[in-house]
């Protein structure tokens, strides 16, 4: 019963085969590429912060925002404060009508 040939495989299943095994090594490769990506991403430390800001007349902020050369405090009484991100000089202050 051990001199019996083996069948061979039609063409078109060794073709299936190999093309499976290529697109599933394939999206192993990408997997670890998108996750490199999204470590390396997630690693930036993001924009400097300034350490202190000292908000005029007792104002209480409620948000904060940035721009390139700037950064901006909206305030508990609807002021939004911007100031200079280089010198910490206060440059616009603005009043926010709630309309109430």
């Amino acid at each position: 019963m051990d001199d019996l040939p083996q069948p061979e495989e039609p063409a078109n299943l060794k073709f299936l085969r190999r093309l499976v095994t290529t697109l599933t090594a394939v999206m192993i490769v990408g997997v670890i590429v998108i996750i490199a990506l999204l470590v390396t991403a997630l690693r930036d430390t993001g924009p400097a912060l300034p350490d202190q800001i000292t908000l005029p007349g007792g104002a209480t902020a409620t948000a904060f925002t940035q721009g390139a050369g700037w950064y901006a405090i909206v305030t508990a009484d609807d002021r939004i404060l911007i100031y200079n991100r280089t010198t910490g000089a206060m440059m616009q202050e603005i009043t926010v009508d709630a309309g109430d």
